[in-house]
């Protein structure tokens, strides 16, 4: 039975976003005739997970307490049961932290081909054809791969609501595997987000400062910009690691997602791993002094003026 393997990420009884867009990126592929979209569902219970999946021709839905939540040995277990009952073409995986856990493994043990870092993918000459993202998004490599693979997309390259119709979503129950009875892993502990932190996710306007601000001591001057312009001030995965803002003001894969009105950045260069968490703003201005910053890529609009000169300029401007 061939097809398009998709695994399901979720949380709770809610799949999350990347998997629609996983599933979109699999509609294409079976429109191009690789077969049915398949997805991989594992959790204590899938039943409200599994109505979430329309986008799915068929799901292959694994019930077992140690699926709870997130575990790279249980998970993994049960993708390569569904890749051994379906036989797929490709598999799709999210780059995510779960995703690349499962999918270098599964590529491992069933000997697949391997391709990381995806943001497009299409078939071609009986095998597929993918574009990767290198350096921090500033170069973008061509791949052409035979088949069977596993491929890990980046999260924002497909329209997630693409992938939420479109397929029979019919019900396979897969058999547990035993070995999920007897883990050579356990789970210690989960961390989450302190209640009362700020959520990015609501504003509607939003000043991110990267790396280029220089450091801490210049970042007043993007905060007196967005109090002028009623903006939540938020950084890039460097700012937030030199520990000049807190975590809970990251953008990115390993921060927040967001969606505002108007997104500013400011002195941000716009590595995969922000772009994701950023890309579908509805107007999305940078300041750069880099002309060849992957930021300008997502833009709306940008400069590479100074943004030392620039936004004290704008402030004066609006007082």
């Amino acid at each position: 039975m061939a097809g398009i393997l998709v695994y399901a990420e979720t949380r709770g009884n809610v799949v999350l976003p990347i998997t629609f867009e996983l599933l979109a990126a699999a509609r294409t592929l079976s429109k191009a005739g690789l077969g049915e979209v398949i997805c991989c569902l594992a959790a204590a219970d899938t039943a409200a997970l599994a109505s979430q999946l329309k986008g799915a021709d068929r799901i292959l839905a694994v019930q077992h307490p140690s699926l709870s939540s997130y575990h790279p040995e249980a998970h993994g277990i049960v993708l390569r049961a569904a890749a051994e009952h379906s036989k797929p073409q490709v598999v799709l995986v999210a780059y995510s932290s779960s995703g690349t856990d499962l999918g270098a493994a599964l590529a491992v043990q069933c000997d697949y081909a391997m391709i990381g870092y995806c943001t497009a993918i299409a078939s071609a000459g009986g095998g597929i054809e993918t574009t990767s993202q290198l350096y921090g998004g500033k170069l973008a490599a061509k791949a052409k791969s035979s088949l069977p693979a596993v491929v890990a997309m980046v999260p924002g390259s497909y329209d997630e609501e693409t992938g939420k119709t479109g397929g029979a979503a019919k019900i396979e129950a897969l058999k547990a595997p035993e070995s999920l009875s007897n883990l050579k892993m356990r789970l210690v502990s989960l961390s989450k987000p302190e209640a009362g932190q700020i959520d990015l996710t609501k504003a509607d306007r939003i000043v991110c400062v990267g790396r280029g601000i220089g450091s801490a001591e210049k970042i007043p001057v993007a905060e007196a910009f967005a109090k002028l312009i009623n903006a939540e001030i938020a950084g890039s995965r460097p700012v937030i690691d030199n520990g000049w803002m807190p975590k809970a003001r990251q953008v990115g894969k390993s921060g927040q997602k967001v969606k505002p009105k108007l997104y500013i950045a400011t002195g941000v260069s716009g590595a995969p791993e922000h772009l994701e968490g950023m890309k579908s703003a509805d107007c999305i201005i940078a300041i750069n002094a880099d002309a060849k910053a992957p930021i300008f890529g997502v833009a709306h609009y940008g400069t590479t003026c100074d943004l030392f000169e620039l936004l004290p300029a704008i402030s004066k401007l609006l007082a």
